[in-house]
């Protein structure tokens, strides 16, 4: 065992603090230089307030010791995440709104390109239609071939029982051509089947000449004109030969309006078929006219000729412009 021996200590004490065998204490501090080695500290002694932040470099931090719970929310900026690490998965579902795509122009689709990348199908012109352009190629805005196409203008559904059917304003410059399409019409009784062309001033009520050339029964023939009337008359009359079996939806047809918005002359040409109420014969009518005026027609109006005869609620009538005909 080592004993201290007597006087074996070299002591000095002065202003600077006790000297010890060569190390300075003072103020229960020990001042001397290289003295503190790292071999005489122990794990213990070294605090979290013993090392400056200057101290704390990149080679004295672990790898494993940088856990997510080390990492602050405002630490992750934009610039820390590399653009490969910017995956699909981590990318939530709805999460790409409007306000994150590209600005792109006005009036661009997106498709998808043969390739299966997404590409912008450029903006058509006014009155174009997107149009397929076959398998391997985007959709591509174009022109309407002349002629042939009905675009539906208005539709008029009929409610209780009236006896005119109105839809108001439907014809306009767009279309030269107009066809007004009839499906399960019904009178309640009595015959006849009328058509009147007017503005938003009213309805012509004179002048219309028209003829009918119809058949009906076992090959008798209908046929009829006037001229000078307060109507067109669809049918031919209103005599039990040309009442419509009010049991059955069992009239159809169309009505050719032809330049009704461009102040010339208006030509009407009608094609109509109806079950006749007393013999159930098939009857038809082939019919022309025209309102023999100059006026710039925008609506129609259809009606029921005698005060006991309504339109009922299978009434559907349609409206449609003829595209560059």
């Amino acid at each position: 065992m080592s004993k201290l021996q007597v006087d074996s200590i070299d002591e000095v004490t002065s202003a600077n603090g006790v000297t010890v065998d060569g190390l300075n204490i003072k103020d229960s501090k020990l001042t001397t230089a290289n003295s503190v080695v790292t071999t005489n500290i122990t794990d213990a002694n070294v605090t979290t307030a013993k090392i400056t932040d200057a101290n704390v470099t990149t080679a004295k931090i672990a790898d494993a010791n940088v856990t997510t719970a080390k990492i602050t929310d405002a630490n992750v900026t934009t610039a820390k995440i590399a653009d490969v690490n910017v995956t699909e998965g981590k990318i939530a579902d709805n999460a790409i709104t409007l306000a994150k795509m590209a600005s792109g122009t006005d009036g661009n689709i997106i498709s998808y390109d043969a390739s299966g990348n997404p590409v912008a199908v450029a903006t058509g012109n006014d009155g174009q239609v997107l149009t397929s352009t076959g398998a391997g190629s985007p959709p591509a805005f174009e022109t309407l071939p002349a002629g042939g196409s009905w675009v539906l203008v208005n539709t008029q559904t009929v409610s209780g029982t009236p006896t005119t059917i109105e839809p108001g304003a439907v014809f306009s410059a767009t279309y030269d051509t107009y066809v007004v399409v009839i499906r399960r019409y019904n009178n309640a009784s009595g015959g006849g089947f009328q058509l009147q062309l007017g503005t938003s001033g009213g309805y012509t009520t004179s002048g219309y000449r028209w003829n009918v050339d119809g058949g009906g029964g076992t090959g008798s023939a209908l046929n009829s004109g006037v001229a000078g009337s307060s109507i067109i008359d669809l049918l031919g009359g209103t005599s039990s030969t040309y009442h419509v079996n009010s049991s059955q939806d069992c009239l159809s047809g169309v009505i050719w309006i032809h330049n009704p918005f461009n102040s010339g002359r208006t030509s009407i040409h009608a094609e109509l078929s109806w079950e006749n109420a007393t013999d159930l014969d098939a009857h038809i009518a082939n019919v022309g006219g025209h309102p023999n005026t100059n006026t710039q027609y925008d609506r129609w109006k259809l009606i029921c000729p005698s005060s006991s005869q309504t339109f009922e609620a299978t009434t559907i009538i349609q409206t449609f412009g003829v595209v560059n005909a």
